[in-house]
């Protein structure tokens, strides 16, 4: 079934059962893409955000790290993209909670205009707490791992 069919369907079963308003999701490999479309009874249009990497819904939502107090050293993200934990699906993670690591071990990669970069630790120490999911979008300067 095309794409106009999908949504042609889906927007006389909408009207139907009077939604208005629907948000597709879906996951790839590398980040969650999300679109919103709204229906209005006038005329159907779609209106769809742009496909940025969007983070799934955690128990770390996006106020909770400037609320809670971080103790220790929080290693942030140098730029705005999408975090990895791992270095491909499936493989052992960099690091984990209580893992002793050094300066210059590499605890994360962030994916950033099809590139991954890795994110070194510019201190030794413990780490403390991971703020971050594998797979989820951060913003330039995000605290993405404590090291005490």
């Amino acid at each position: 079934m095309s794409f106009r069919a999908t949504v042609e369907s889906m927007s006389k079963i909408m009207d139907e059962m009077g939604i208005t308003e629907l948000e597709l999701e879906r996951q790839f490999l590398f980040g969650v893409y999300r679109k919103h479309i709204h229906l209005s009874k006038q005329q159907a249009a779609a209106v769809a955000m742009p496909n940025f990497p969007v983070a799934t819904e955690s128990k770390n939502t996006n106020s909770e790290p400037s609320e809670k107090a971080i103790n220790g050293y929080a290693l942030k993200s140098p730029m705005v993209g999408v975090a990895y934990l791992a270095p491909e699906p499936g493989a052992k993670p960099f690091t984990s909670v209580g893992a002793q690591i050094k300066a210059g071990d590499t605890v994360a990669l962030i994916e950033a205009m099809k590139t991954f970069n890795p994110i070194k630790s510019d201190k030794d120490g413990i780490v403390k707490e991971i703020l971050v999911s594998d797979g989820q979008a951060v913003e330039f300067d995000q605290p993405i791992i404590v090291i005490e």
